[in-house]
């Protein structure tokens, strides 16, 4: 059993690895045209910021969750356009929806539906938060050295060697993040049986929400490939999918640790990124919405 599960797993990684590898090139080609345009749209922003964050946040940029933190530090965009980024960014998702040869009508309707929820949550945490753009601090410094930090700690190398090798990097470090799931998934459906696991996911679907958006918060891009991956595989239901997702910023949290010194207002707002997922996810359930 353990044999034939891994030649799956292996042919099966081995198929995403060209989409794999051509999405995060083009991925790293509009990080290096628009980066840097997009946080200058993000600075002046003003009150529009949920708006312009939720939507602009789901292209894919390598760091934008990163960045949007340390502007956030550096009192230059709201808490509620922060989160709204956090919420509609998709980390690995998108990659790994497109390796799998999803129906991009599924993949539209995704992120959609995270730049919406995004857009509306963000506007509500700006009412709520009363924390507006604050200007006069120093988001440079803050800007410049915690996106260097993101790529030391994400070993991307992403303005060091070019796009093409940033891309090799990703994809190899998401294709052996997709061999381990799929294979520690592809074992646990062969034990326990592909029948009873959809029984269990559909008879507590809240609680799975509570614990997909649990996962989600974890500060790499394994949790994204996680939530994806179970997804895929008919594990998850598409509530529980978009409640780990929304709430899945990548290392966005961890740079916003280390950036913003005000430790009790991180936790409030990671409180609140959390509660975001698992109330839109709940709602999602509840109103019987599918991708």
């Amino acid at each position: 059993m353990l044999l034939d599960v891994f030649k799956d797993t292996v042919v099966d990684t081995l198929k995403v690895i060209p989409f794999l590898f051509l999405t995060y090139l083009l991925m790293e080609y509009l990080e290096h045209k628009a980066g840097g345009k997009t946080e200058t749209v993000m600075r002046k922003s003003g009150k529009f910021g949920p708006l312009i964050g939720g939507v602009v946040g789901i292209i894919p940029q390598c760091g934008f969750s990163a960045a949007a933190a340390s502007l956030f530090a550096g009192g230059v965009i709201s808490a509620g356009t922060l989160l709204a980024i956090f919420l509609s960014t998709s980390d690995e998702m998108l990659p790994i929806l497109i390796s799998e040869s999803v129906a991009p009508l599924s993949i539209i309707k995704i992120l959609a539906v995270k730049a919406l929820l995004g857009v509306i949550s963000g506007f509500l945490i700006d009412l709520i938060w009363k924390k507006r753009i604050q200007k006069g601090h120093n988001h440079h410094m803050h800007k410049d050295k915690e996106i260097h930090d993101l790529c030391e700690h994400d070993h991307c190398h992403c303005e060091e060697d070019g796009i093409v090798k940033s891309a090799a990097v990703h994809t190899l470090q998401i294709t052996f993040f997709i061999f381990v799931i799929s294979f520690i998934i592809g074992l646990t459906v062969e034990v326990i049986g592909a029948d009873k696991i959809g029984s269990l996911v559909s008879s507590r679907p809240f609680a799975g929400i509570f614990f997909a958006a649990l996962v989600g918060l974890i500060p790499n891009c394994a949790a994204s490939v996680v939530i994806t991956q179970l997804y895929l595989e008919g594990l998850l239901r598409s509530a529980q999918m978009m409640a780990g997702l929304l709430v899945g910023a990548g290392v966005g949290i961890l740079v916003l640790f280390r950036s913003n010194k005000d430790t009790k207002e991180n936790l409030k707002l990671t409180a609140l990124l959390y509660a975001c997922g698992v109330i839109w996810g709940i709602i999602i359930e509840i109103s019987g919405i599918v991708f």
